[in-house]
């Protein structure tokens, strides 16, 4: 990150043009600033940005960003940082940038990021109307910078009890706490008659949600209070007292400026840290900083209890231990075998969606998902889990239906995101395969495109029962649009002799078949699609195509197609959501996505970035001998673990 910078990093003896870089105020940094002072070099002193990992730094995680400061370090009020400087000289009246704060504190709350997130955001939290007193790990140097040391701390709770007569008190542990690598200045025997301590791995956000009151010395979560709409009483200097946003016990009179919640969020996230994206080693702006931590967070809350997994194929298990095995590995079992291993440990059971029976987390391929076809074995990028049911199956709900009726609208954040997404899929032509050449010279007129579907597949088994059949399809296109110019396209599995859904004699219905023809060119070309069930047709609402469905797919019903299928009632009812907050649920809040590169979580932009630019590895010998082999071994899968 800091050869990223711009920062040459070596040994040796320092001159006066030099900067000697020290981490924080470490007892380390000491001989720093000693040969600093010998030698006539500057200082640069380093610490982890506020949004930092999954787990503290004494696990042996890196950051997700640094705060790389010239003037001083920002727990530190002795001097100004260049934080300070900042909160106190900065502008912080640009609109857009404000806005950018907004989102991120936004973002931040929904996903409950903080600085470790290796927590789960149900754990349930002391009954609301408590007030907090929050603790921090003894020897911590922003502890030691704001005077901090047990009487300190015995004397917040104190005023905790004297200032709240009869409230209860929550004493929160620091994590490192929690897991044993650093005491903290409260114990077991401070926690008498209405005080407890709160020792479990709980959401700060949730904590702060029930707190009437908030006591810290110079703890980051003092800051997340101010975000959450607390005005804390702080015992310290941290760098966000003596803004106007707190109750400060130690006033600082060079600080007399008044700023909102976004303008401090504004300063100390987004101008003031170093932000890296892990997956494209490279510097980046706070949002895909935020993206990328979003990412491993929710892979972590989703799979560090470990999965039974059953009807996988052996060519899927690599993809699927690299999405939902990366903290503890899957187990790979069938039937009743597979139930059992659940039961008897904490590990979730999920099931590939079409063999999925019960109450069970179902899996499917998500809506970006490769470069290539999954009959043939290529791994996809994006999954989709599911605990209610499957997005293609409209005869129960589903997650996805659920987010979507949800967030009939976006904040302006999301809505700026989902807009850019929209705009590069749609300007790179990407879509579910990436697959096909150009499309060939089509006939003038109004052009419909008439979107073949794998006939045997649950999707139109469960999502189209009116209509099931490719010709049928065609022949309802024709008879309702007999001046209109039908582009017929089969199913790429279909085309490759995969599965099942070839028409006989197209010619009589179709003017053109454009078999092998890149879907995201040929939707440029179209006025309308007609489908049963397809993906193509969320596609084609992407690129303001008009689309008529004759079955349910998750996108209809929604107001934003034309629907001659069996909609479900229940997507009839409350708001209708924008194209916007349809494309934000199904390709940003819905699926997971995977860095075919680095192999971490990632945001649906690293991936459509992987498509567009083509760094995506090919499936190997490995994957094509099973695609030859899948079905005879198919029925024997239960064999292998």
């Amino acid at each position: 990150m800091l050869s990223l910078a711009g920062w040459k990093i070596s040994l040796g003896r320092p001159s006066a043009g030099d900067h000697i870089g020290v981490w924080g105020q470490s007892p380390y940094a000491a001989r720093g600033e000693a040969m600093a002072a010998r030698s006539g070099a500057s200082l640069l002193r380093i610490e982890d940005a506020f949004l930092r990992s999954l787990h503290p730094g004494r696990k042996g995680e890196p950051p997700l960003g640094l705060l790389i400061d010239r003037s001083g370090v920002h727990f530190d009020a002795s001097a100004p940082s260049d934080l300070e400087t900042l909160l106190a000289t900065h502008p912080l009246d640009d609109h857009a940038l404000l806005q950018r704060a907004r989102g991120g504190i936004a973002r931040m709350r929904e996903a409950h990021l903080t600085k470790y997130t290796g927590f789960d955001p149900a754990h349930p939290v002391p009954v609301p109307g408590y007030v907090l007193v929050i603790d921090q790990t003894q020897g911590d140097a922003s502890v030691r910078a704001s005077g901090g040391d047990r009487n300190r701390f015995l004397e917040m709770l104190y005023w905790a009890q004297e200032e709240n007569p009869g409230a209860r008190i929550v004493i929160k542990t620091h994590p490192e706490t929690a897991q044993g690598l650093r005491t903290g200045h409260f114990t077991s025997e401070d926690a008498q008659g209405r005080i407890s301590l709160c020792t479990d791995p709980v959401s700060p956000w949730a904590l702060l949600e029930g707190a009437v009151a908030v006591y810290t010395l110079s703890s980051q979560l003092g800051f997340e209070a101010i975000l959450a709409g607390h005005r804390a009483r702080v015992f310290g200097t941290p760098f966000y007292a003596g803004w106007g946003l707190t109750q400060d016990e130690m006033p600082l009179p060079r600080r007399g400026r008044s700023l909102t919640r976004a303008q401090l969020f504004a300063a100390a996230m987004i101008l003031y840290p170093t932000w890296y994206d892990p997956c494209c080693d490279a510097l980046c702006p706070f949002e895909d900083a935020l993206g990328a931590l979003e990412a491993q967070t929710r892979a972590w809350r989703e799979d560090h209890l470990g999965w039974v997994a059953s009807g996988m194929r052996l060519w899927k298990r690599g993809a699927l231990q690299g999405f939902f095995g990366g903290q503890t590995g899957m187990i790979f079992a069938e039937g009743a075998v597979a139930g059992q291993k659940a039961e008897q440990s904490s590990r979730r059971h999920m099931a590939w969606a079409g063999k999925a029976e019960g109450e069970i987390v179902r899996v499917e391929d998500g809506f970006l998902r490769s470069r290539g076809l999954g009959a043939e074995l290529v791994p996809p990028l994006s999954l989709v889990l599911d605990d209610l049911g499957i997005y293609y199956d409209p005869t129960r709900p589903s997650r996805l239906e659920r987010i979507i009726a949800a967030t009939p609208e976006l904040r302006p954040d999301q809505q700026e995101r989902t807009q850019r997404l929209m705009e590069r899929l749609t300007g790179a032509g990407l879509t579910k395969y990436n697959l096909g050449a150009p499309p060939p010279s089509l006939p003038e007129g109004h052009r419909i495109l008439v979107v073949g579907q794998v006939e045997d597949d649950t999707s139109i088994r469960l999502g189209s029962p009116d209509m099931q059949s490719n010709a049928a399809l065609l022949a309802r296109a024709r008879a309702e649009n007999p001046d209109a110019i039908l582009l017929w396209k089969p199913h790429p599995d279909v085309s490759a002799g995969l599965r099942k859904g070839a028409v006989e004699g197209p010619e009589q219905w179709a003017d053109l078949t454009v078999e092998g023809a890149d879907m995201g060119a040929l939707l440029r070309d179209v006025q309308e699609v007609w489908t049963m069930t397809s993906l193509t047709g969320f596609e084609a609402l992407l690129r303001g195509v008009q689309v008529t469905t004759l079955g349910a797919p998750f996108y209809a019903g929604w107001g934003l197609t034309r629907d001659l299928g069996p909609v479900p009632a229940r997507r009839l009812a409350g708001q209708r959501p924008t194209l916007e907050a349809l494309v934000h649920a199904t390709l940003i809040a819905y699926p997971r996505y995977r860095d075919p590169v680095s192999g971490l979580p990632c945001t649906v932009e690293t991936v459509a970035d992987r498509l567009e630019r083509g760094t995506i590895p090919h499936p190997g010998v490995r994957n094509r001998l099973l695609s030859k082999l899948q079905g005879l071994f198919a029925s024997q899968a239960h064999l292998w673990r």
